[in-house]
């Protein structure tokens, strides 16, 4: 437990899923954590109990990362408590998957809200604290939708490609300053938000992954710390799939 020892890093939407795994992850690799979640009090203060009793510290900011000023306090708020971010992950996400003429207005806007500002908005908030320490990684979690995506994820998709294209913008802008961007385009995961997919469509869904299997958070928390870590310092503005060859289907 020594890569990441006493960096700061902001995990939004940690109370559960992705999040938590990648909290914890961190944590086993010497982070301390600012725990971010929307409304799952009792999911974050759990993620915080499994973080502390690996000797770390964590700090809970509850924010909608949709709007900028709750972005700002959270980031406000982390800098009070442990004076640097070394790591964003930029999690957070809603799917709310349906045929766009079926979707209502409120929904469309909540998932472009969500998924694409969601990233943009915590990014500007911690960009310039981490220009002034001329160190800073920053990974977003996108999804094979961006690329592949299927049948009523229309928005949902649309707001994950922008993600992707926002990640390697930010590599451009942040590079000079030794701030490393990259997004992690993960498949089907094992977690609460993609039950209903495997519910629905489970065989047709594993018939179209090479591996025949669907990924468990772990492994894609696997894959963020390795691009969070001081070592990796050559890697940016790339966006790496996990998807168990979903895309070559």
């Amino acid at each position: 437990m020594s890569e990441l020892i006493n960096q700061v890093a902001i995990v939004t939407g940690a109370s559960r899923g992705i999040g938590r795994e990648i909290a914890i992850q961190l944590a086993q690799q010497g982070c301390d954590l600012a725990i971010n979640y929307r409304t799952d009090e009792e999911g974050a203060l759990k993620t915080a109990q499994l973080i502390e009793a690996l000797g770390r510290k964590t700090l809970l900011v509850p924010a909608d990362v949709a709007s900028f000023s709750a972005c700002t306090q959270m980031i406000d708020a982390v800098m009070d408590k442990f004076k640097r971010v070394d790591i964003l992950v930029n999690n957070a996400g809603i799917a709310r998957d349906n045929l766009l003429m079926s979707m209502e207005p409120e929904d469309i806007a909540a998932v472009i809200n969500t998924n694409l500002y969601g990233v943009i908005y915590p990014t500007k908030a911690v960009a310039l604290h981490m220009m002034r320490q001329r160190y800073g990684r920053i990974v977003n979690i996108s999804s094979s939708a961006a690329s592949k995506p299927g049948k009523g994820q229309s928005i949902y998709a649309a707001a994950k490609g922008a993600v992707e294209a926002f990640t390697k913008a930010m590599a451009v802008e942040l590079a000079p300053r030794n701030i490393l961007v990259n997004a992690v385009a993960p498949g089907v995961i094992v977690t609460d938000m993609s039950e209903h997919i495997r519910e629905l469509g489970d065989e047709e869904i594993k018939a179209r992954l090479l591996l025949k299997r669907y990924a468990e958070p772990k492994e894609v928390a696997d894959l963020v710390v390795w691009l969070a870590r001081p070592q990796n310092q050559y890697m940016t503005g790339e966006v790496l799939h996990l998807d168990g060859g979903l895309k070559m289907a």
